[in-house]
């Protein structure tokens, strides 16, 4: 099976695409938890795991639970956790894992004499399972993606399930972030899976902490080649000029942009606000803006026409300075149709902002949206 011709001037980094992948869109934490939890059961040699937010609880401790499982079947497990998201999960939880033979890792542990570079985090989140399966996209191992805390319903996440080709480069991304923390991986890198004849092409976008983001450019390059839709869910859309002048150039050309964006249901309520300064200027162009009700949005995705981007990245300014994220890139009239139709079941849920309205909005909303553009800009100019 060969790459389209078309997807070729897209291919700018050491991640080709790939031809022949399955992809299953995996909507709120009781499927893909429950998807996830089922492959490291049937892990026959070993399970890689790398992850942001990580709290001990409920849905923790069913994944430890699993992985010391897995343990006693002989089945290696390599995990690296950030060192600031993970500060939830407990000591006891952490002597478990490291007691059943697990090497567990921790990206850019606290320290003070690091000043700013305690800033540098791996946002990343990725389940990879005997190089055949992997999982990929915007949740951690915390209750809120699971049942929910203190009474709030359980945060609005995705995972893609990816079988393929582009599962082996997945592991190749694991092991350059297991090298960051430690000696290399000590283990062989897969072979290419066979390709599917039906399969979609797929390929990694990864962004590295203060280097120009490959990701970022790559969506930059498909907003200006969108000829029908843009449509973006992102849950801290804080976004750089040059994304908020592709995004107006895009709608004044006609093409269908559309942002799905939290309400009020938010655990970051100042990014929400910071984002909200920039809506006057995007509405004018022609710009439609969804702010989701029913719970917090937590998931990120991107649909161009018919090329999707799911995973980690929110695509705002301080991820691309600070992070390291990692989406999975789809090309594929089904996985665009699929994609599709998930955005359009969350704007039905969404409260569309009114051009005309937002020129009424109340003064202290306003304000609140300055004093958030303040400490926005304050932030950005640390380097």
């Amino acid at each position: 099976m060969t790459v389209p011709q078309e997807l070729q001037q897209f291919t700018t980094t050491a991640w080709p695409w790939r031809p022949g992948n399955e992809f299953e869109f995996l909507v709120d934490g009781a499927q893909f938890f429950a998807r996830m939890l089922d492959s490291i059961d049937t892990a026959r040699a070993y399970v890689l795991l790398e992850l942001y937010l990580v709290n001990s609880g409920g849905i923790a401790t069913r994944f430890i639970e699993a992985l010391l499982q897995a343990r006693l079947r002989g089945v290696r497990v390599y995990a690296v956790f950030d060192g600031f998201g993970a500060l939830g999960l407990r000591r006891a939880d952490r002597e478990l894992l490291l007691a059943a033979g697990v090497e567990l890792r921790f990206f850019n542990p606290l320290r003070l004499r690091k000043r700013l570079l305690n800033l540098r985090r791996d946002h990343r989140k990725l389940l990879l399972v005997d190089g055949r399966v992997a999982f990929v996209g915007g949740a951690g191992l915390s209750d809120e993606f699971a049942s929910g805390i203190a009474g709030e319903p359980p945060w609005r996440e995705m995972m893609v399930q990816i079988a393929g080709p582009v599962v082996a480069d997945w592991q190749r991304a694991f092991a350059d972030t297991w090298r960051r923390c430690g000696d290399a991986l000590a283990l062989e890198a897969p072979p290419l899976a066979a390709p599917h004849p039906a399969g979609a092409a797929g390929r990694l976008a990864l962004s590295e902490a203060r280097q120009r983001s490959i990701l970022a450019s790559d969506v930059i390059r498909r907003f200006e080649a969108a000829r029908e839709r843009i449509w973006v869910m992102s849950a801290y859309f804080v976004p750089s000029r040059r994304f908020r002048k592709a995004l107006r150039r895009a709608a004044r050309r006609g093409v269908d942009v559309r942002l799905l964006v939290p309400g009020t249901r938010t655990d970051h309520p100042w990014v929400r606000q910071a984002a909200r300064r920039f809506y006057g200027k995007l509405l004018r162009n022609g710009v439609r803006i969804f702010e989701y009700q029913p719970r917090m949005l937590h998931a990120k995705m991107i649909l161009c026409d018919e090329w999707v981007s799911i995973g980690s990245s929110n695509l705002d300014r301080w991820s691309f300075r600070w992070n390291l994220e990692a989406n999975q890139q789809i090309a594929d009239r089904r996985a665009s149709d699929a994609a599709a139709a998930l955005f359009v079941a969350d704007f039905a849920d969404s409260t569309q902002l009114s051009r005309h309205r937002w020129r009424e909005r109340a003064w202290l909303d306003r304000v609140r949206e300055s004093i958030a553009g303040v400490l926005d800009r304050w932030l950005d100019r640390w380097r």
